[in-house]
């Protein structure tokens, strides 16, 4: 049997992996506090993520709430959604940013018809779904933009639109932030057309089979490291401003955006 471990892939850019290994060990002490055992005492990272959260081995993680409720829904569950302390975000709740050129004259999503989408991943979201859901109300026999590429990630879809390669993209407002700060570069020639509608913020997460007292061990030691002072620069370079308890239901709105946009007749971000 494999050794339990943990992954933490969302928001992990590189110039955060200090302070998202320091946010791992303090997690990791209230764990085992609560009397978790076989806590691993390091992150575990890898190219597949994906991967990472079907394995049995897993303890925790933080993933996207939209595959959490779609291909995932066999794999994972919620215990603890973080607030974040950025623009674009509320109480447990985050948004996207749809982002295009500040050089570009559009003034409003429906200047974008015809125009070319960067979508961070099919699954996601931030990238997609919260996107393909506020351009649904604009679509026209199930098209609105002119083509669609995968970028293979938030900051690749941020350059794609600054380097001209698409005209719009939807960043999650935690990355967009995120960016902001460290990488003011990569951002400063784009602007924020509009935010998406609020959804659940990514959840933190366990296996679907753990156990419920397992369970109550994880959630309570989360919530115990968002409360922890020693923690506070690490949780502050993360934007993490507190954690509260969360379940499979929180993150219905997921699918009712994916509804919504199906009883358009807008399918997919084209």
């Amino acid at each position: 049997m494999n050794s339990p471990f943990a992954s933490l892939p969302q928001y992990d850019l590189p110039e955060l992996t200090g302070a998202t290994d320091a946010w791992w060990v303090g997690i990791a002490g209230h764990l085992r506090r609560q009397g978790v055992a076989d806590v691993p005492d390091a992150l575990t990272r890898a190219a597949d993520g994906e991967a990472l959260w079907r394995d049995p081995a897993l303890l925790l993680t933080q993933t996207c709430g939209y595959p959490l409720m779609t291909e995932l829904r066999d794999f994972l569950q919620p215990v603890a959604t973080p607030d974040y302390d950025c623009e674009g975000c509320a109480p447990g709740l985050y948004s996207s940013a749809i982002i295009v050129r500040r050089a570009d004259s559009v003034t409003s999503l429906s200047d974008l018809r015809g125009r070319r989408a960067a979508v961070n991943n099919a699954n996601s979201h931030s990238g997609m779904n919260a996107l393909r859901h506020t351009v649904a109300p604009l679509a026209q026999a199930g098209a609105f933009f002119g083509s669609a590429v995968l970028s293979g990630g938030h900051a690749l879809s941020a350059e794609a639109v600054r380097l001209g390669e698409a005209d719009v993209a939807a960043i999650d407002s935690v990355t967009w932030t995120l960016l902001q700060r460290h990488r003011p570069q990569a951002v400063d020639e784009l602007r924020v057309l509009q935010w998406t509608r609020q959804a659940p913020a990514l959840p933190y997460a366990v296996r679907v089979d753990a156990q419920a007292d397992l369970v109550r061990r994880i959630r309570d030691a989360l919530l115990d490291a968002a409360q922890d002072a020693d923690l506070a620069a690490c949780r502050g370079d993360l934007l993490i401003k507190a954690m509260r308890p969360a379940g499979v239901e929180d993150y219905a709105p997921m699918l009712a955006m994916k509804a919504e946009a199906e009883r358009l007749g807008y399918l997919q971000v084209a």
